[in-house]
C-alpha cells in the first residue's frame, strides 16, 4: 500500500470539508480530502441549491399574482419540465467535474473512497476499486462527513422505499399524491414545492409545523399551506406503513387515520455519518455525533482530531459549517506554526456565532428568516427578555411589495444589557433582509444606537424603526 503525507486530511469534501482545505492551503500549509461520494456534497446535489431550484420559480410566480398588472400578464400555469430541467442544472446534473476542477485549482489533493481512521493521524482510503491506500497527517485529521436523514422505525417504512430529502431534490417526476412525515424544515418546504408542482400533498406533523420557530411562523405558514391545498395533519404520528402491489402507499396514523400516497417523504431529523470512519480505532462510538469544544477540536479524540459542520451537531447549516470550517483551517494554520490561538469568545478561532447568532431562512410561502434565540429558548437560557412585535405588513413598503402582503416581524431583547439577541421575520422575500439582524445581534450593538440606524423609505426595512419605536426610547 502506499503511503502518502500532507499537513492535514479532510474527510468529507461537502462544502464544508473544502472550506477547511482552502483555509489550510491559504495558510500555508498542505491538505488531502477524501470524498466516497461527490465533491461539492449534500448541499450542492440533494439539498441547498437544488431544493431553492425547486422552490424559486413557484416563488416568483406567486409574487406576480399579487402585483395588479403583472397579475393580468400571467396567463399559464408552472411548466414543471422546466423548473426541474432549471434545478437539473443547479445540481449540475449529479457530476462533480466543475467541482473537481476547483480543487485542483486551490492545490487541493482529492483521495476518492471511503475514508477511515487506522490511528492517530493516519487515513485508510478505499476505492471503488477495493485498492486501499494509506495517507498520514503531519498535524491534524478533520473529520466532515456532514449528517443524513433519519429513518424512524416505523413498521413496514423501510420496506416501502420511503423518500428522503435527497430523492425529493432529485425527482425526475412529481408524483401525484405525496405524504410527508414530519413537520420541520424540510417537510415545510418540500410541501411547497411538490404542492406548487402539482402534487395533492398530506403532511403527518406530529409536533406542528416548524416546531422550532417562534409560533407565528409555523401558523403563517400552515395557513399558506391549507391555502394552496395541502392537507396539514397536525399532532398526527404514523405508526405503520406499506406499499401494496400497485405501488401505492398507506400509511396508518396513531389515531386510526388512514393516508394514502403515491410517494411519501420522511424528513424528521438527521443522523451522522460516523458509522463508517473508524472511530473505534480511535477510542469514539461510531455512529454518534461529534462533540467538539469551541475550536471544534474532538472532545477525547487527541488534539490532531476536528470534526466541523453537521457532524458536531452544533448547527445543521450549511453556512453554519462553512463558517465553522473557516475557524478549524485557521487555527489549525495557527498550531502549526506555533502562533497564538485566539479561542476567546468572539475570537477568530472560536465558532462563538454557533451559540447565540445563528442566521436561518426557510423558504416556505411565506419565507420565515431567523437569527438568534427564539423567545422560548431566551427565556429557557434564563435571560431577562422582552418580546417586540409589529404586522410586517403594515409598513409601507410591503404594501408597496405585494397587495394583501401579510407578515410578522419579532425582536426578543435582553433587557439587562438593551441589545437584540433575537429576531424573526415571517413573510414574502424576507430572505435579505435578515442580515442586518444578523449584524445587531453578533455586534451587540445597544438599542440606543440602532435609533441612529435609519431605515430608507419606503422600503420593507421600515420595520426595524417600527419595532423601535414600539419598545420605545
Amino acid at each position: 500500500m502506499a503511503t502518502t503525507e500532507y499537513d492535514v486530511i479532510v474527510i468529507g469534501a461537502g462544502p464544508v470539508g473544502e472550506n477547511v482545505a482552502d483555509g489550510v492551503v491559504r495558510g500555508g500549509l498542505t491538505a488531502a480530502i477524501v470524498e466516497r461520494e461527490l465533491v461539492g456534497g449534500e448541499c450542492s446535489y440533494w439539498a441547498c441549491m437544488p431544493t431553492k431550484a425547486l422552490l424559486r420559480s413557484a416563488s416568483a410566480l406567486r409574487a406576480a399574482r399579487h402585483l395588479p398588472g403583472a397579475r393580468e400578464a400571467v396567463r399559464g400555469v408552472l411548466d414543471v419540465a422546466a423548473v426541474l430541467g432549471r434545478r437539473d442544472s443547479f445540481a449540475s446534473h449529479w457530476q462533480d467535474d466543475g467541482q473537481v476542477s476547483w480543487l485542483e485549482s486551490a492545490g487541493i489533493a482529492l483521495h476518492r473512497g471511503q475514508g477511515r481512521i487506522s490511528s492517530a493521524r493516519v487515513v485508510e482510503v478505499t476505492g471503488v476499486d477495493g485498492v486501499t491506500k494509506t495517507l498520514t497527517a503531519r498535524h491534524a485529521v478533520v473529520v466532515a462527513t456532514g449528517s443524513s436523514a433519519l429513518l424512524p422505525d416505523i413498521p413496514g417504512l423501510r420496506e416501502a422505499v420511503p423518500w428522503s430529502s435527497r430523492e425529493a431534490a432529485s425527482a425526475s417526476s412529481v408524483p401525484r399524491r405525496l405524504a410527508i412525515i414530519g413537520g420541520g424544515v424540510v417537510a415545510a418546504e418540500m410541501a411547497t414545492a411538490f404542492a406548487a408542482l402539482g402534487s395533492s400533498v398530506t403532511v403527518l406533523a406530529r409536533d406542528g409545523v416548524l416546531p422550532s420557530a417562534e409560533p407565528f411562523a409555523g401558523e403563517l405558514v400552515t395557513d399558506s399551506l391549507l391555502e394552496a391545498g395541502v392537507s396539514v395533519r397536525l399532532g398526527a404520528e404514523a405508526v405503520a406503513v406499506n406499499r401494496d402491489d400497485s405501488g401505492t402507499v398507506h400509511i396508518k396514523t396513531a389515531s386510526g387515520e388512514r393516508v394514502e400516497a403515491d410517494e411519501v417523504l420522511v424528513a424528521i431529523g438527521r443522523t451522522p455519518n460516523t458509522q463508517d470512519i473508524g472511530l473505534d480505532r480511535v477510542g469514539l462510538a461510531p455512529g454518534a455525533w461529534l462533540a467538539v469544544d469551541d475550536t471544534l477540536r474532538v472532545v477525547g479524540g487527541g488534539k490532531w482530531l476536528y470534526a466541523a459542520g453537521d457532524v458536531n451537531r452544533r448547527v445543521l447549516l450549511t453556512h453554519q459549517g462553512k463558517y465553522q470550517a473557516r475557524a478549524v483551517g485557521d487555527v489549525i494554520v495557527a498550531r502549526a506554526k506555533g502562533e497564538k490561538v485566539e479561542d476567546g469568545r468572539w475570537g477568530r478561532h472560536a465558532a462563538t456565532a454557533d451559540e447565540r447568532a445563528v442566521p436561518q431562512v426557510i423558504f416556505t410561502d411565506p419565507e420565515i428568516a431567523s437569527v438568534g434565540l427564539t423567545a422560548t429558548a431566551a427565556e429557557a437560557a434564563g435571560i431577562r427578555i422582552r418580546v417586540v412585535d409589529y404586522d410586517l405588513g403594515a409598513v409601507a413598503g410591503a404594501s408597496l411589495h405585494a397587495d394583501g402582503y401579510k407578515g410578522h416581524a419579532r425582536m426578543v431583547v435582553d433587557e439587562d444589557r438593551k441589545v437584540i439577541i433575537g429576531f424573526t421575520l415571517a413573510g414574502p422575500d424576507v430572505a435579505e433582509l435578515i442580515h442586518a439582524a444578523t449584524i445587531a445581534i453578533v455586534g451587540e450593538v445597544p438599542l440606543d444606537r440602532l435609533w441612529h440606524a435609519v431605515p430608507a423609505y419606503p422600503t420593507v426595512s421600515e420595520v426595524w424603526l417600527r419595532l423601535l419605536e414600539t419598545y420605545g426610547r
